[in-house]
């Protein structure tokens, strides 16, 4: 088996032990010898230190030497089975496709490999002994002294792309990975980019951010043929990442899918076509389970004139579509439920305005207009309960609306008394103009009813949206977060679900709505988050 250490007299038949060291060390050259002897001389250690002994030590009396001879022995064994694991990872970095390095905790290389020395035109011992800054141009010095190192020291490693700089003087862009040892060692480990497709260039700068991304992103080169994908990919299609890498884009997607993304890849590329476009399809997982993907293609900005691939993401939406389906079966009950109590109850109400009216013919009584009154407020809760039953969609008809007009057209249609109207708004909107129009008319009504019959309504704009506004009592700072609920109101005329309506119209538009002081003293609320439409 396998020697971990010899032990050797020096007086001994044939031969003497420093005889026996050197033909030991023809086949062996750093298996532990100890020579342990009772010729004591210093001719005999000087012989035995140049023949490369690992230790020397005399016999003695007593048995204490034998505990001094096994831990000579424990300790040279120690550091030959650690240095030959060092050997080992030694040989191993030696071989290994990137280069790598080891620094001191004064930036100084104690160990390049070959592959390291090479990327920078030196010799492996050239390199040892000098500082890190020896391959790399001014800009990219103050960088790693001003950015890589401290975030090394506080994070313990990282990964980016930097600028090498070689002997002869040439640059090349290198993918570039630092770590911390617990000793205070850097090790780096650097990979030419120079020869790798654009795509890939631009995905190894940003590779730390991609593969935490719970979305799976994948690169193809110019042949449709995967060069890289990150774990989330890797676990969607649940491929192993060897077998997707350089596999055909089919892999994985259908034929439609196939079709759609051909299409978008044309989209993109054309001269006045879109930084990426962004479609649905269903890719093919491993066992051939049809998953629905939101996949979002795009070109990155490449240097040079040829396309040397695409850069894609994609969005596993099978829960997204199970919700839409459930809430679109929902909206659908809850918009049969609101007509058919409206339904019962419009029959019920028409014959009680019916008798009203007979009521009126035969007699005179102050009860009627309170009963008037009731079958008005009963009239306006159907329709407000239809409008908010509608408003669960989201608002994917629109089109461009002057909001100048639209205004105008609500302040017709609603009660307004002796109100003014202020308009100072020209822009254009993309919405919905029927949900826009109630929007306003809701607001509106509101300023009315809660303003007074004088009250002044102004509509403006707003850097990023508009807003109505009024000079009336406005509205105090605590009932703000409760006005757009359900039911809520002030009015005991009015049916709590004006403003309600207001934010669903906001919400179903992806816009926000905020409720603040007016210019002078009254209730203001701002829309933000518009999209303007250019004249």
């Amino acid at each position: 088996g396998d020697v971990d250490c010899v032990v050797s007299d020096y007086e001994m038949p044939g031969r003497n032990g420093i005889d026996f060291l050197e033909r030991v060390r023809e086949e062996y050259p750093e298996l532990p010898f100890i020579l342990y002897t009772g010729k004591g001389s210093e001719e005999v250690a000087s012989d035995a230190i140049s023949a490369g002994v690992t230790d020397y030590l005399q016999k003695g009396s007593g048995t204490d030497q034998y505990t001094v001879l096994a831990n000579r022995i424990k300790n040279a064994v120690g550091r030959y089975r650690a240095e030959r694991a060092r050997q080992r990872h030694l040989d191993a970095i030696e071989t290994a496709r990137d280069g790598i390095s080891i620094l001191n905790e004064h930036g100084e290389f104690i160990y390049v490999n070959k592959k390291y020395a090479d990327l920078y035109g030196y010799k492996s011992g050239e390199m040892v002994g000098e500082h890190w800054s020896l391959i790399y141009p001014d800009d990219e010095i103050q960088r790693a002294r001003e950015d890589i190192l401290p975030q090394v020291e506080e994070m313990g490693y990282w990964n980016g792309t930097t600028t090498g700089l070689r002997a002869d003087g040439s640059t090349f862009l290198e993918d570039h990975r630092v770590t911390r040892t617990e000793y205070g060692e850097l090790v780096c480990t650097v990979r030419d980019l120079s020869n790798e497709t654009a795509v890939k260039k631009h995905l190894n700068r940003y590779r730390t951010l991609i593969e935490a991304l719970d979305d799976a992103v994948y690169a193809l080169d110019e042949r449709g043929r995967f060069e890289y994908v990150n774990d989330a990919f890797v676990e969607l299609v649940e491929y192993d990442r060897e077998r997707i890498l350089g596999s055909d884009v089919a892999l994985i997607k259908t034929e439609d899918a196939l079709a759609k993304a051909e299409d978008a890849l044309g989209e993109v590329l054309s001269s006045d076509g879109p930084e990426s476009y962004r479609f649905e399809v269903e890719i093919l997982s491993k066992d051939g389970t049809r998953i629905p993907c939101e996949d979002h293609i795009g070109v990155l900005p490449f240097e040079g004139p040829s396309f040397d691939g695409s850069v894609g993401i994609l969005r596993d939406i099978t829960e997204r579509n199970e919700r839409e389906r459930e809430l679109k079966r929902k909206n659908d009950q809850l918009e049969t439920l609101a007509s058919v109590v409206s339904h019962d109850l419009r029959n019920p109400l028409n014959i009680a305005e019916g008798h009203l009216e007979l009521a009126r013919e035969d007699c005179t009584s102050a009860h009627l207009g309170t009963v008037k009154r009731a079958h008005d407020r009963m009239e306006a809760l159907i329709e407000d309960i239809l409008t908010l039953s509608r408003q669960n969609n989201a608002a994917t008809d629109r089109e461009p609306v002057a909001l100048t007009a639209v205004v105008e057209s609500c302040w017709t249609t609603v009660e307004t008394d002796h109100a003014s109207l202020v308009t100072d708004i020209t822009r254009r909107v993309k919405a919905e103009r029927g949900r826009l129009k109630q929007l306003f008319e809701n607001l509106i009504r509101n300023a009315v009813e809660h303003g007074g019959g004088d009250v002044t309504i102004t509509v403006g704009d707003l850097d990023d949206g508009f807003y109505i506004e009024d000079d009336g009592p406005g509205i105090p700072e605590e009932e703000r977060d409760v006005i757009f609920h359900d039911g809520y109101s002030t009015n005991t005329e009015g049916t709590g679900l004006g403003l309600s309506i207001v934010r669903e119209i906001v919400y179903a538009h992806d816009w926000e709505i905020h409720v603040t002081d007016g210019s002078d003293g009254g209730a203001r609320f701002e829309i933000t988050g518009v999209d303007f439409v250019a004249d």
